[in-house]
């Protein structure tokens, strides 16, 4: 397989995980609890960070994107445990996070190799 298609299933999870995050605090299911702008910058905000470089295809930005998807993955699991209601978008979270990681991981790894 080749290394661009690495890439595009990482962007493919970047912009997945970053819609259905903007979908879930905001339409899908908000918080009584929290204000939303507050759930919007801690939980996509750190996602904007690498972006540009990741769009630039720059190999140490796709590596901090991978790095960045794992506590997306973990609070995905936590909370399909945790909330039954919310259980259908956290394992959407589980999925594109993980495809975000895996797709920026081979894309880097790759491009190394070669």
């Amino acid at each position: 397989m080749q290394r661009i298609h690495f890439y595009y299933a990482g962007l493919t999870g970047f912009f997945c995980l970053f819609l259905l995050l903007m979908a879930w605090h905001t339409v899908l299911l908000p918080s009584p609890r929290w204000p939303t702008a507050l759930l919007l910058i801690v939980g996509v905000g750190p996602l904007l960070l690498p972006f540009k470089g990741f769009l630039d295809r720059n190999l140490k930005s796709c590596t901090w994107m991978s790095y960045l998807s794992l506590p997306y993955f973990a609070h995905g699991v936590i909370e399909a445990y945790v909330d039954q209601d919310a259980r259908p978008y956290a394992l959407l979270e589980v999925l594109f996070s993980l495809l975000l990681c895996f797709g920026a991981g081979f894309y880097v790894y790759k491009a190394e190799k070669a």
